[in-house]
């Protein structure tokens, strides 16, 4: 049973449309990949040089993050719409922990993250209630953070209003 601040969706509940998303990579034998989606300049990971990578792009586990924070952007902007949520802006920060030694092949020890912590600030003039009530319909929504609960991922999530005016971001 869903929250009743959760909003109607905006798709026909009865019928199942499938996204497909389709990524192609190479990787040289080594700890970098180049990676292709769609029509974009390739996206490249690596691991640090403490990890025995060479540390020339965002690791694996970093761009899970950095899936997460998009998504939120994403699902946050389509939920205010549904919602008539007036809000200027969105910064996120995001940490996750993981015990190298799951990785590393070591029995009993996850390898992926342990924790992981977002914190959320929204700029709007919106009251409280319609603010709760974004919050709680973006983490009802949003897949990558559904991800890493559905993986029990320990997850703490702030989330912040601050005032509309005080949104300083530069997204180019």
């Amino acid at each position: 049973m869903t929250h009743p601040d959760i909003i109607e969706p905006s798709i026909d509940p009865a019928t199942k449309k499938i996204g497909v998303r389709t990524v192609r990579a190479t990787n040289a034998a080594g700890t970098r990949t180049k990676i292709q989606v769609r029509d974009f300049a390739p996206v490249y990971t690596d691991e640090p040089a403490s990890l025995g990578g060479t540390n020339s792009a965002p690791s694996p586990l970093e761009t899970v993050l950095v899936a997460l924070v998009g998504c939120d952007g994403v699902i946050i902007n389509g939920v205010a719409k549904a919602m008539g949520f007036a809000y200027a802006g969105v910064d996120f920060a995001c940490e996750s922990q993981i015990d190298v030694r799951g990785p590393k092949g070591v029995p009993g020890i996850r390898p992926y993250f342990e924790t992981a912590t977002l914190k959320i600030t929204v700029y709007t003039d919106e009251s409280d209630r319609r603010f709760q009530q974004l919050r709680r319909n973006v983490e009802f929504r949003c897949p990558v953070m559904n991800l890493l609960n559905a993986a029990q991922v320990a997850m703490d999530v702030t989330w912040e209003a601050r005032p509309a005016a005080d949104y300083a971001g530069d997204v180019d």
